[in-house]
């Protein structure tokens, strides 16, 4: 039987990738970059994510490099207008003008009187972990990340296109790892467990 419509196929590759994924830092990804075939087939597996109701409540933004080079240009212009510390400006714009590929995972819930929205914006959720996970799995680097300018309307809405009905779930920055990064502690699952028996 296909192992696609068998769940009793135990796959002990994947388990062993799930207890030991690692994010890659943004800022020790280098090129090359997936190509467009490569990145579409990562965002296939991408979209093979919950999503209750079949309401695809999310799209892409692909960020190639001139794009993320013009939109970091525009941070300091927003810092500033947000009033936001100056030592909050260098780390995130270097995020932006550092990076070569970067995709955007906007969250766009639906109108659904089944679905709630929230279910919606988690399934966007979802999709930004299947990414990183994916080209993770693919041998690629990737991080999943967010930062105040997602935040930013006249920024998302200006710099990216999106709608005022539109968030960004996460900004994941793929690329050639330069570095393995050191593990980093872990939750204490059994602390933040409860069981319910009846």
């Amino acid at each position: 039987m296909p192992a696609d419509v068998n769940p009793g196929i135990h796959q002990p590759h994947v388990i062993d990738f799930l207890r030991t994924r690692r994010s890659r830092p943004s800022k020790t990804l280098s090129t090359p970059v997936p190509d467009r075939a490569t990145l579409e087939d990562l965002l296939v597996m991408a979209a093979r994510s919950p999503d209750h109701g079949k309401l695809e409540p999310w799209r892409f933004i692909v960020l190639e490099r001139p794009a993320l080079v013009r939109l970091a240009a525009q941070l300091p212009d927003r810092a500033a207008a947000l009033g936001l510390a100056a030592d909050q400006l260098p780390k995130t714009q270097a995020q932006w003008s550092g990076a070569n590929l970067a995709v955007a995972v906007v969250s766009c819930p639906k109108p659904s009187p089944k679905i709630p929205e929230i279910e919606q914006i988690y399934s966007a959720g979802a999709v930004c972990l299947s990414l990183v996970n994916a080209a993770l799995a693919s041998g690629w680097g990737a991080n999943w990340l967010s930062g105040w300018p997602s935040h930013d309307r006249t920024f998302v809405e200006q710099g990216l296109g999106l709608t005022a009905a539109e968030t960004i779930a996460g900004i994941i920055h793929i690329g050639t790892a330069t570095t393995l990064p050191p593990e980093r502690p872990r939750p204490d699952v059994p602390a933040i467990t409860t069981w319910m028996s009846e």
